[in-house]
């Protein structure tokens, strides 16, 4: 099973604009509330798989996308 992994974002049209960018890439992920011990001034947070982070970090520089945290959620 892979290890789950959350974006947090600042603003909410950044998570929106971070799950077309994860779509078009055909990668796996959704949209979810913002776990409760993380901290984010947008109540969405992305999750997907760990294993894909490097690539999902790099597709969101080069398109803009600010990330407020990245963080381990564990199987």
């Amino acid at each position: 099973m892979e290890s789950k992994c959350v974006i947090t974002f600042n603003a909410t049209h950044y998570a929106l604009k971070a799950e077309r960018v994860i779509k078009k890439a055909k990668l796996t992920s959704k949209l979810i509330p913002v776990p409760r011990q993380f901290s984010s001034n947008c109540g969405l947070a992305l999750q997907f798989d760990c294993a894909d982070k490097e690539n999902i970090l790099k597709m969101f520089e080069a398109q803009h996308v600010k990330v407020h945290g990245v963080h381990d959620m564990g199987n």
